[in-house]
């Protein structure tokens, strides 16, 4: 593969990833108090600082991946951030079985998402990226 396509490849999964994460973390900063309540719903001790730390993980590791700055640091901490949120927040084997289908769908697609994130971080940003700048 030439490394046009492999750069048009990792600026395009970065691009794509930060569309899945950023609308998420500002949507949980405008409706902080929203989702307290739903991290406290969970069970889940501190939802406050549990809201704080998803919704920075969620934007400045979107930023991150946009601007091709700390990319690997940031791909694996958007892995474990989504790892940990699947469990808590799509545990299918905790739910009636009428809804399993559906929270089970979102459960798998958040470790397929994991999975291309370890990839990102395996593969790293890409010419096109603030971190190649730096290490040029």
């Amino acid at each position: 593969m030439s490394q046009s396509i492999q750069n048009s490849l990792n600026l395009a999964a970065r691009i794509l990833f930060a569309v899945l994460f950023l609308p998420a973390g500002i949507s949980k900063l405008t409706g902080f108090a929203g989702t307290v309540g739903y991290i406290a719903s969970v069970g889940l001790p501190l939802s406050s600082l549990g809201a704080v730390l998803a919704l920075a993980v969620e934007i400045l590791g979107s930023a991150a991946l946009l601007a091709g700055y700390g990319t690997r640091i940031a791909a694996l901490a958007l892995a474990l951030f989504t790892l940990v949120a699947s469990f808590f927040f799509h545990a299918f084997w905790a739910v009636p079985a009428d809804q399993a289908f559906v929270v089970q769908l979102l459960f798998f697609k958040n470790i397929a998402v994991v999975g291309g994130l370890l990839a990102l971080a395996a593969s790293g940003a890409g010419e096109w990226s603030m971190d190649a700048r730096r290490n040029a």
